[in-house]
């Protein structure tokens, strides 16, 4: 049985908005990582090791975006933003209904 890779956040569904996918953009908010590294075939405990890493950067800001200093936010609004942009261009759904 082979160990589960990650697709890399531009391979992801909902243009990396997915949990795994938030990790690697606040990765690059807090510059853990640079913003070419999409974690393309990171195993799940590289994965683990980096969500590890993140949290511990959101520790100071307890985990909310509004608490980090400027500098920090707009890079969070940059990333954010992009990959917003990306999911919706596509066809990312933000309609939470249960009616489909």
């Amino acid at each position: 049985m082979s160990e589960q890779v990650y697709s890399g956040v531009d391979q992801d569904e909902d243009g990396g908005l997915t949990p795994l996918g938030r990790i690697v953009i606040d990765a690059w908010v807090f510059g853990i990582l640079p913003e070419s590294e999409m974690c393309t075939g990171w195993s799940m405990s590289q994965m683990q090791n980096l969500y590890e890493e993140v949290y511990a950067a959101w520790g100071p800001y307890a985990h909310l975006p509004s608490r980090l200093p400027p500098e920090l936010q707009q890079r969070h609004s940059f990333f954010y933003s992009q990959r917003i942009t990306v999911a919706k261009n596509n066809g990312w759904d933000t309609d939470l209904s249960d009616e489909s």
